[in-house]
């Protein structure tokens, strides 16, 4: 159930909601929003019903929400979450859309700064790269650890680029949290639950992926649980699912980026990378998630790819990722959106290579 709210409603009517709430056992989860707030009311309803709230001061009436998906529907929220990152210098979910690039894994100090300059020289505004790696194989790369994790912080010190980065189990939250901007929930751990609940007690925005086999009813309900647990700065990943299709690594689920814009108000971020696993391909699946509403785009990129330790093949080049952010671009234009430009994000220092 949520208690909207009318749009001259005070503080102290809100708060009044909230104590007649609690007096019934149920939690209580306040979302403001530009046009209205709502208070969304999550547990045993049994008894509870709309003409407690109906008559209060500053309410404008009670709805049921039919979802599962209490907090993360759209009719606890119709108008779409911004999550602003790193303080603001980037904000996800508005009209401008926002690429985060980067390589699979950080290999050394010296390869994840200059891929960061290169990144934002393109026109990226959020640097993407493992520190903690999650493989098929346990023979594979598996990360640099923490040691990755102080590379990536150099980087965005250098650059200005706010970090997305993996994390994999409930005790490494924290550690993440410290150097990260964004804490990333890879596809093989979206129903770790402990994991979920423990990113939903801290405040770093957190960009869950779709299970390889996740359907979106899965996806979202794996998103309630971070956002039950407190942190509504939460973005869905489609990043391409398991199918019978061969020809390419995942099959890239597009349908699922309008299908998410109808039933949430979660930004949504679209993963070309793995969801086709082939470089030739990105480009163009790049662009039609951009025209398809997607709120921002994250994508692998190599200066070789043919070298890297791991996702060389679906890796664009440097050269390949400058040239296709010129098409985005362009793209952006024609569907009347735009691309979140890296102009303020300037070196730590004020000096360098900058823009």
């Amino acid at each position: 159930m949520i208690v909207v709210m009318k749009p001259g409603a005070t503080a102290a009517d809100i708060g009044a909601v909230i104590r007649k709430a609690e007096t019934f056992g149920v939690q209580t989860h306040p979302i403001y929003g530009e046009n209205r707030t709502v208070v969304a009311l999550v547990g045993d309803l049994t008894g509870l019903t709309r003409e407690v709230f109906d008559q209060m001061e500053g309410v404008s009436h009670t709805l049921r929400i039919q979802e599962p998906y209490k907090l993360a529907s759209r009719t606890a929220r119709p108008e779409n979450s911004v999550i602003d990152v790193a303080g603001g210098r980037v904000r996800i979910g508005g009209s401008a859309v926002v690429v985060m690039a980067g390589p699979c894994s950080v290999e050394d100090r010296q390869q994840i700064i200059d891929i960061a300059y290169a990144v934002r020289e393109a026109g990226a505004t959020v640097l993407r790269g493992g520190a903690f790696k999650p493989r098929t194989s346990p023979y594979d790369f598996q990360g640099l650890g923490a040691r990755g994790l102080e590379y990536l912080a150099e980087a965005r010190e250098a650059t200005g680029l706010p970090v997305i980065t993996e994390v994999m189990r409930e005790e490494q939250v924290a550690l993440v949290a410290e150097y990260a901007d964004i804490l990333q929930i890879g596809a093989r751990n979206m129903q770790n639950y402990g994991l979920l609940h423990a990113v939903g007690k801290q405040s770093k925005p957190v960009m869950l992926k779709r299970g390889i086999s996740g359907t979106i009813r899965e996806l979202l309900m794996c998103a309630e649980y971070i956002v039950s647990n407190g942190n509504y700065n939460v973005m869905l990943c489609e990043r391409g699912i398991r199918t019978y299709e061969t020809a390419t690594r995942n099959t890239f689920d597009l349908n699922a980026v309008p299908v998410l814009k109808g039933q949430t108000h979660l930004p949504i971020v679209a993963d070309p990378s793995h969801g086709t696993g082939l470089r030739e391909l990105v480009p163009a699946m790049s662009r039609a998630a951009l025209a398809a509403g997607a709120d921002a785009l994250i994508l692998e990129v190599h200066p070789d790819p043919d070298t890297a330790v791991s996702d060389g093949r679906q890796s664009l080049t440097l050269e390949e990722f400058s040239a296709l952010m010129k098409s985005l671009r362009r793209i952006a234009q024609a569907v009347d959106r735009t691309i979140w430009e890296p102009a303020g994000l300037l070196d730590a220092a004020g000096k360098g290579r900058t823009l």
